[in-house]
């Protein structure tokens, strides 16, 4: 499946254009039963995000520890099982019962949608605002600015871990993805003392909600295959082109897991990186077409690394060092692109933008395979993007007064000829494809 607009696509160093733009159809489809109704009565909680009453008292539940596992089906159980590996404490509750936490901390670790309902429902009866942080775990700089940012804003903050199946394609990394449940606990743990430290927050982060698979797809897990049946949410068009036509069953899974994560929370506000840029947009639509008690989806600006710019993301850790070297090539090459678009006047058209692009991933391209294979890196251009901000339809020219977006996909592949003692990346340094993307804001 490939996008049907004016894309411009990039295969193994071949470059390519078109100009044809594809109509907007706009319909939000909810397959079967998994939108179930919010409780009506966050939006009250969502009114009173700023009262100061007294803290709640702890949870008198006991939880039920099961591991983070996908069914051995998907994937090897040992690759999945975060949960059991975390250093976790049970803590007393006033009436003697227990309730897990992370070591040293006041965050409580919940695994059941139940336990999570009834945390959710003190908080409601104490009109306290909740965030939450959705993550798959392996967390960096640009989550925990997500938390920082909810903190600010939010008397409670969830953030959830759990390694969604149904975003993943048959051929995809799911066996590989990086699963750091102690390191995770760890950085929420220091991130969670700043935030005490810290004067300028309205709250902490109070749980992390780390469900198995079993307990997220109550009625088996329907698979990963893009003719699967069962309980999905799907947002077209939006979510059929760029990622969307690169991983045909990406979004479904993104809007399926989203809206489930919201119906067990119930949060007033969620918090997206803006690095998944067409993510933000269909979870903004998402909420909206599904009446969702939801007052705002907060997207925060990309984290990068403060050397050359690539925008953090989990899957980094694949690249290794020489791959590392050469992957910021997406980020110059749409930097260039904003760079004709801000010295523009004026409509700015398609092929000049996205040719500045196209220039910086030729010359790139050319560099590297000019070198030996032991030192060489090689990538394949997935599509470079210009679009509408609101439908990610593609562009022919960017009316300045409503801006666009930039963005691209690029796939590394193995490395060739591995040097002895050279640092592959995680899992021996599979392909990994990374994304960018560049707002380009009304002027």
């Amino acid at each position: 499946m490939r996008m049907q607009s004016t894309n411009a696509l990039f295969r193994r160093a071949t470059l390519s254009s078109s100009t044809t733009t594809a109509s907007i159809v706009r319909r939000s489809t909810l397959t079967a039963a998994t939108a179930r109704n919010f409780s009506s009565s966050t939006s009250t909680s969502a009114k009173n995000n700023s009262t100061t009453t007294n803290s709640i008292s702890p949870l008198q539940t006991t939880t039920r520890t099961q591991p983070n596992q996908v069914p051995a089906a998907v994937t090897p159980s040992s690759t999945r099982n975060m949960a059991s590996s975390c250093s976790s404490s049970p803590t007393k509750g006033s009436s003697g019962s227990t309730f897990e936490k992370i070591p040293n901390t006041s965050i409580r670790i919940l695994r059941t949608v139940s336990s999570v309902r009834r945390f959710r429902k003190a908080l409601l009866l104490d009109s306290r605002s909740v965030a939450l942080v959705p993550t798959m775990g392996a967390l960096h700089a640009g989550h925990l600015s997500l938390i920082r940012a909810a903190a600010r804003e939010n008397h409670h903050v969830v953030v959830s871990i759990y390694v969604n199946p149904a975003q993943f394609g048959v051929r995809e990394d799911l066996s590989s993805y990086p699963v750091t449940w102690d390191a995770d606990c760890a950085a929420l743990a220091a991130l969670d003392r700043e935030l005490a430290d810290d004067g300028n927050n309205l709250g902490r982060i109070s749980a992390v909600f780390a469900p198995s698979t079993g307990e997220m797809y109550p009625s088996g897990f329907p698979g990963q295959e893009v003719d699967s049946k069962g309980s999905f949410v799907t947002i077209t068009p939006v979510g059929e082109v760029l990622e969307g036509a690169s991983r045909p069953t990406f979004f479904r899974g993104v809007a399926t897991v989203c809206m489930k994560l919201f119906n067990v929370v119930q949060p007033d506000r969620v918090y997206f990186g803006q690095k998944d840029v067409q993510q933000t947009v269909i979870i903004k639509r998402l909420v909206e077409d599904f009446l969702m008690p939801i007052e705002k989806v907060v997207v925060v600006p990309t984290e990068r690394e403060k050397g050359d710019g690539l925008a953090l993301s989990s899957r980094n850790v694949y690249l290794g060092e020489r791959r590392r070297r050469v992957a910021n090539v997406l980020f110059r090459a749409l930097s260039a692109a904003e760079g004709v678009y801000k010295g523009g006047e004026g409509e700015r058209g398609r092929e000049q933008i996205l040719g500045a692009a196209k220039e910086v991933v030729r010359e790139t391209l050319e560099e590297q395979m000019a070198m030996e294979k032991g030192k060489r890196v090689r990538f394949e251009v997935d599509y470079l993007s210009l679009a509408d901000p609101e439908t990610m339809q593609e562009l022919e020219t960017v009316d300045p007064r409503k801006g666009g977006i930039l963005s691209g996909a690029v796939r590394f592949l193995e490395v060739e000829e591995p040097q002895e003692g050279e640092d592959l990346g995680h899992s021996g340094g599979p392909p990994v494809r990374l994304i960018d993307n560049i707002i380009l804001p009304p002027q």
